[in-house]
Parts: structure tokens; sequence; C-alpha cells
């Protein structure tokens, strides 16, 4: 049992090891692009938007960004490692070796996942450092911090391997992140409080996932919650374990990697 566990063990770390030293040949495009991205987002929410608003919720406006900046940027990058990487090896046939290497799919998944989930909390930590040498950074809630990083680069990580399943073409791995992350993601309470919106829009914000992201990320880091957490807690930890379901279904099955 030790022994198949150490196998186990070594297996993994190979995997995820080879899949982010391919993400850290191009370390412009996968970490620096994020960290200038929401440099310039505090820039402007902290300098000129947050000088003429001052509060909203109660704490300062660049507080209240600050979270959903973060946590975009984390899904993003999460989303873009698993689904670049499952297409890439799909398009250069490198997925044939893994299929017949000693893997199972629970293991592949696993192993895809945990790149996502590495690359979303390098990006994060960059975000987070920006955010200290302006002043703006805090934590109220250090446990629950890592969970929503840790539990939303999982979501978005298996996003994106379903994804990389899906895309036939370069265009479509940029498809859902386009049309459906990035517009949910500012609609999800990013940049407002709920009571700004008006009833019928307040409804539909309370049936987009990414408000209770963006909520609870937020309240681990200012102690401010608009959201009921336990409500968005297990629905991130729901989502978790059937997207997982799903992915692990189609690796079982062969869909677009199998010949």
């Amino acid at each position: 049992m030790s022994n198949n566990l150490t196998e186990q063990w070594i297996r993994m770390k190979t995997f995820v090891v080879s899949d982010l030293q391919r993400t850290m040949r191009v370390p412009i495009q996968t970490l620096v692009t994020p960290w200038l991205s929401a440099l310039l987002y505090i820039l402007i929410f902290g300098q000129i938007v947050g000088s003429r608003i001052q509060e909203i919720g109660g704490i300062p406006y660049i507080n209240f960004v600050l979270p959903g900046i973060l946590m975009m940027n984390i899904l993003s990058s999460a989303f873009a490692q698993t689904s670049s990487s499952l297409y890439f090896k799909r398009f250069l046939k490198h997925i044939e070796e893994l299929l017949v290497a000693p893997f199972s799919y629970l293991e592949l998944v696993i192993g895809f996942t945990i790149g996502g989930i590495i690359r979303g909390i390098l990006v994060g930590a960059g975000i987070y450092v920006i955010a200290i040498f302006f002043g703006i950074a805090g934590i109220e809630h250090v446990g629950l911090f890592f969970f929503y990083v840790i539990a939303v680069s999982a979501i978005f990580s298996l996003l994106g391997l379903f994804v990389g399943l899906w895309a036939q073409g370069f265009e479509q791995l940029s498809v859902l992140n386009v049309f459906v992350i990035t517009p949910l993601a500012f609609l999800g309470g990013m940049f407002n409080t709920l009571d700004m919106l008006p009833p019928w829009a307040q409804t539909l914000t309370l049936w987009n996932p990414f408000f209770y992201f963006n909520d609870g990320i937020r309240y681990a880091m200012t102690g401010h919650a608009e959201a009921n957490l336990t409500f968005g807690f297990i629905m991130i930890a729901g989502l978790i374990l059937v997207f997982g379901a799903i992915i692990h279904y189609l690796f079982h099955i062969g869909w677009r990697l199998r010949a």
C-alpha cells in the first residue's frame, strides 16, 4: 500500500512539474500580463475613481474592488492553464503518451487541476504583493481567503479542461472566457454593491455564481459580505464535485481524446 502511494505521488509530481515547466517558458504571458493588468486596475480605481467615490459598502472603494480584481485574474489564469495545456497536448498528439502511461483518469484530472491551482496562486500572490506596495492589502480571515483562492482555481481549472477537450481550434479556447467568464465576472458585484442595482438586476446577480466568488473573497479580505456565505460555500463545493465528476467521465469515455 505504501509503495503504491509513493508511486502515485511520484507520477503526480512528475506530471504537474512538467506541465508547469511549459507554463514558465512564457512568463510574460502567464504571470507578468495579469500582474500588469491588475496594476492598471489598482491605479485607475485607487487613484482616479477611488479618490472621487471614497467609500462603498462602508470601506474604501479600492479595498472593495481589489478582491474582485484578484479573483478575476486568478480564475482566468487557472482556466487558461488547463484549457491550453490539454488542447495543445491533443493538438500535438502528446495526449496519446499520457493515455498509455500508467496514469488513471482520476490522476490525470487531478494533475491538470493542481497545475491550474498553482498558476492561479502564483498570479494571486503577485497581485497581492502589488497591493501591499499600495497599502491596500489586508486579510481578515486567512483560512477563508486560501479556501476561496484554491476552490475557485479548482472550479475554473475543471472548466478549462472541458474547453480543452471541446475546442477544435485555437480560437475556440477563448470563447468561454470572452463570452461567459468575463461578462459574468464584471456583472457579479465586482465594482458595485448589490443595493446599487435595480430590483430586477439584484435578482439576476443573486443567480450569478461569480457574485458569490467575489463576495466570499471580499469577506475574507475586508470582513464585508452581502451574500449568504454558507450558501456560497455549498455552491462552490457542489460545483467542484459536479465539474470534477463530469470531466472524469469524459476522460473515462475518451471524448475527443481517442481517435
